[in-house]
């Protein structure tokens, strides 16, 4: 910033300087000795008319002479002044460039960027020059960006931790609120005293009354997610039937066996597949449940067959939508969200999930590919 200023300061001085002296310079005078000859030669001259004309003619090229002497300093002087506003101007550009590079520039940079981040764009970067005089201050300010993405960050992923939380929770609080309204059914059918089935019946509102809210509860914080969290990781087919037994609450599973191997699953998201899997085979079907496990290839395979009327052949694609809630379940309460979960989870875990009819029911296949 000092450079273009201190080039303008000499300009300005050399003008002043040379446009001083122009002026001081004293007006050129006649030729005295030109004059002083003129004078003597007329005086040696007998006739009057011949001297005075040849004083005439010597005072008049004296005069000339100077005339010629002074125009030509008026010029000189004149030339000058147009160079030094010529001067002026292309240092005053000049200056003004600078300004616009070194200082406006910056400036209109900073402005983009608290534009951006009003916006909430905190993404791009302001862009730094070596050259800036203002380095340090508009560092600061990305900088302040950088702090904010970074905060913007954390509590994205703090509110999408505490959303997959809550949908977790409610999704698995249901299974035991099942396994409760199944003993109080129970319960209400073994017993013969109207008091007691007061009570009972009391106590299966309220547990419909949970069951909604948890599912209403659910079904918003799903909404409001991309995704689930899901974690892969290696686990022994033995903590498999563990997880089917943890799900048949009715205890509706026949015996079964699955092939001693390693599988990549989550545990706690495989347990939600077989609780959807297993909780679908109550409400639909109502009949006993044959597992059956084998290794094929890549994977393992479990087939989850209950003996139901199935569906029809035209809603199978249709079952792992999100939402999609079969013909034959105008009856029953549900949201149509129990399997679209479970096929991403199954995703997620690098195997899948498929529907389909069979002879005497309807199966759920599952694929856990084999670590």
């Amino acid at each position: 910033m000092k450079k273009p200023l201190i080039a303008i300061a000499a300009i300005v001085l050399v003008g002043f300087i040379a446009t001083f002296f122009a002026f001081r310079a004293d007006v050129p005078a006649p030729d005295s000795v030109a004059i002083h000859f003129a004078i003597q030669m007329a005086m040696e001259s007998d006739s009057e008319q011949e001297a005075a004309l040849m004083q005439t003619i010597f005072l008049t090229q004296a005069f000339e002479e100077m005339d010629a002497t002074r125009r030509g300093r008026d010029n000189t002087l004149q030339i000058f002044m147009y160079l030094i506003i010529c001067a002026f101007a292309i240092a005053g550009v000049l200056l003004h460039l600078y300004y616009q590079r070194k200082i406006l520039t910056p400036f209109r940079k900073l402005q983009s960027l608290a534009s951006r981040i009003a916006a909430g764009n905190l993404d791009i970067p302001l862009e730094m020059d070596e050259s800036n005089l203002f380095g340090a201050f508009t560092e600061s300010f990305d900088l302040l960006r950088d702090e904010l993405k970074t905060a913007k960050e954390n509590e994205y992923k703090a509110n999408q931790s505490k959303k997959e939380l809550v949908a977790t929770l409610s999704h698995d609080i249901k299974t035991p609120v099942a396994s409760i309204k199944s003993s109080m059914e129970l319960l209400l059918a073994k017993t013969k005293d109207e008091n007691e089935k007061k009570r009972f019946n009391s106590i299966n509102a309220k547990l419909e009354q949970i069951d909604d809210l948890v599912t209403n509860m659910f079904h918003a914080t799903l909404e409001e997610l991309q995704v689930l969290r899901v974690t892969p990781t290696e686990i022994l087919s033995t903590e498999i039937p563990h997880l089917i037994h943890s799900a048949d609450y009715s205890g509706k599973v026949k015996p079964f066996s699955v092939p001693s191997c390693i599988v990549l699953a989550d545990q706690m998201r495989l347990q939600q597949v077989f609780d959807n899997i297993i909780s679908n085979s109550y409400k639909y079907a109502d009949t006993d449940i044959a597992v059956t496990a084998f290794i094929d290839e890549e994977f393992l395979v479990i087939d989850v067959q209950d003996f139901g009327a199935g569906v029809s052949e035209e809603e199978l694609p249709l079952l792992t939508g999100k939402f999609y809630r079969g013909k034959n379940t105008e009856k029953t309460k549900g949201y149509g969200l129990g399997l679209h979960i479970s096929k991403y989870f199954m995703e997620q875990m690098q195997g899948g999930i498929d529907c389909e009819n069979c002879d005497g029911g309807f199966v759920v296949r599952l694929l856990l590919r084999l670590a």
